[in-house]
């Protein structure tokens, strides 16, 4: 046992990261709106092992794991410090925690897994305490029957990115990287923690903001049991002083609660203004379950051609944003990383973005709340062969997951389930459709950007346009007014519709050998700087466009169109970027 322990230290001096082995990369809490004093981050090194063989399994306790891995970073990542890009369809991971009896008694403890790409089982103490089928939704396991001082968890994910049975996102079904396809994420790559609550817990809820109301409304779901003497107070302040409280029993598994407001602070991408929020369950006046989140009241309505938020047009100017990151792939190194991709977007002149086909993780969706920055929630769905009636109900599943975790950030302003779609994605479009506006009825959606329009009573449109001739560009957009676009589908609905260009750019700048940008590239820098304002003053200019979405944010591998190098260093002057992107738009004048 002292030699595996010495050469088990070894093995970790081994990894090339930035990391010590007693170091926990991406320490911070997970997600800002569910927060509890109790928890705990297992992050850091675990054993890994891999294979191609199906029917291979590390569940036994003198299994051998042959190397290490730094949680939460992909096996493909540098910052895992494997750095392996081949392909392998099983991963498994394993570690041993504490938790002391203090910590666990009387109350229940939650597994959490923020992200595992794709096909996931977990067992604590050789319990299977979990099964989850997609990559991009957290898994949750109540572990309170398993638990012990001295435990083991083990986990196992299953990954095939070219089956055409997984939404995959711009991971690359090809050994390389081509086109606008990447390197891909394997297994685990966000935060696994513990969590401790209490016997009865709040499971989540959704947020109704009603400012012309002067209140907001929760719907609550519990877990647990729900027996008399149980009750749910809530709070709510701002800037350190409280404007609300309510306190309801809790006799059903979820409650509706409305919660009137002394004072009504709108948020707005130009004053992002947060409530603070407790939430108190408590039996027979003890506390036994406590959280604390945030809320923005704001409203987003669709009147004719207006895409309006709190009663007003604001013009979108986004970013395309794909999240990878050249050394942690789809996991940034740092939360500073990303609330710096944000501040990087704003400097040049956006107010949003486009989360491009990847569900991003809570800590950027907090950021963009916190800084006012507007978003819209894509899913990973490329790589699905559409023609398989396989795919709907994994698709349907974890985005109906995606939705419940994400419904309460104020910055997220719509929903885009699908991405260039081919026409044999049109019936299971329309069915997210449905589903997803049942769930949340307060934000705008497309059926998918651009391509497929198959929905016959959309409420807004789009279209993605890589024309790098400004003159075409304009020439083809003016005609908007009066030639009304249309979903393909022959009883479609037809009249003035919110319409925006949600692709356009994508200009190429020192595009290296094997790179690429759209179009032919700049010779110049005058003449980058020409066409990328031709091309969107064609845009602002237009006042039947709520907005545009520029390619993109950053570089990825060989695809060199961004603002930014993939190592996130600007290549343009920010003043000029600025004077671009963020020039008046007819759209907020009319």
């Amino acid at each position: 046992m002292r030699i595996q322990a010495y050469l088990a230290i070894f093995l970790s001096f081994l990894i090339t990261t930035p990391f010590s082995a007693e170091e926990v990369p991406r320490n911070e809490h997970p997600n800002p709106q569910m927060f509890r004093e109790g928890w705990l981050n297992l992050n850091g090194v675990w054993e890994f092992a891999e294979t191609n063989d199906d029917n291979a399994s590390f569940l036994a306790e003198d299994s051998v794991f042959p190397d290490k891995i730094f949680v939460p970073f992909c096996r493909e990542s540098s910052l895992s410090g494997l750095g392996r890009k081949d392909f392998v369809r099983n991963v498994w991971y394993r570690r041993k925690f504490s938790v002391s009896r203090d910590w666990r008694e009387g109350k229940r403890v939650l597994l959490h897994i923020g992200a595992c790409d794709w096909k996931t089982r977990v067992w604590v103490n050789g319990n299977l305490c979990a099964e989850h089928v997609g990559g991009s939704a957290p898994i949750t396991s109540d572990i309170t029957p398993y638990i012990k001082d001295e435990n083991t968890v083990v986990i196992h994910a299953f990954d095939d990115v070219r089956s055409g049975l997984q939404a995959g996102g711009k991971q690359s079904p090809k050994l390389e990287s081509f086109g606008c396809v990447y390197t891909r994420t394997t297994g685990i790559w966000q935060t696994v923690w513990l969590e401790s609550v209490g016997t009865t817990y709040i499971h989540n809820f959704k947020i109704y903001p009603e400012p012309e109301n002067g209140k907001v409304r929760f719907l609550i779901t519990f877990r647990g049991e729900i027996t008399k003497g149980l009750l749910l107070e809530v709070d709510a302040s701002i800037d350190n002083s409280n404007v609300g409280s309510v306190s309801q029993a809790i006799d059903n598994e979820v409650i509706s609660v409305e919660l009137p407001l002394k004072k009504v602070v709108l948020w707005h991408p130009n004053s992002p203004n947060l409530y603070d929020l407790e939430l108190r369950v408590k039996k027979d006046d003890k506390v036994i379950d406590k959280l604390n989140s945030y809320f923005g009241l704001r409203t987003i309505k669709i009147q004719g051609r207006k895409f309006l938020i709190n009663g007003k047009p604001v013009f979108q100017r986004l970013v395309l944003y794909q999240g990878f990151h050249h050394d942690g792939i789809w996991t940034a190194r740092s939360e500073e990383e990303l609330r710096a991709d944000i501040e990087r977007s704003m400097d040049v002149g956006f107010n949003g973005a486009r989360l491009h086909q990847k569900v991003f993780e809570p800590r950027l969706l907090y950021w963009a709340d916190k800084l006012g920055f507007l978003l819209w929630g894509e899913f990973p769905d490329w790589q699905l062969n559409h023609s398989l009636p396989a795919i709907h109900l994994p698709v349907i599943q974890e985005w109906i997951e995606v939705l419940h975790r994400d419904f309460n950030h104020p910055s997220i302003i719509g929903w885009c389930p699908f991405n260039e779609t081919p026409k044999e994605a049109v019936p299971l479009q329309n069915v997210v459709y449905e589903i997803t506006r049942a769930i949340d009825p307060t934000r705008p959606l497309l059926d998918t950007s651009g391509w497929s329009h198959g929905y016959p009573t959309p409420l807004l449109l789009d279209a993605h346009d890589y024309e790098q001739d400004p003159a075409k560009f304009k020439g083809k957009w003016d005609k908007i007014g009066v030639e009304i676009p249309r979903p393909d589908c022959p009883y479609a609905e037809i009249k003035p519709l919110p319409f925006f260009i949600s692709e356009y750019g994508g200009i190429g700048w020192n595009v290296v050998e094997g790179g690429w940008g759209y179009g032919a590239n700049p010779k110049t820098l005058n003449e980058f700087y020409v066409r990328l304002e031709g091309l969107t003053k064609a845009i602002v200019e237009n006042p039947n466009m709520f907005g545009y979405c520029y390619t993109q944010l950053h570089d990825v591998e060989q695809e060199q169109n961004g603002i930014y190098t993939y190592e996130r260093v600007l290549k343009f002057d920010k003043e000029k970027l600025r004077a671009i992107f963020a020039m008046p738009a007819k759209y907020e004048q009319e």
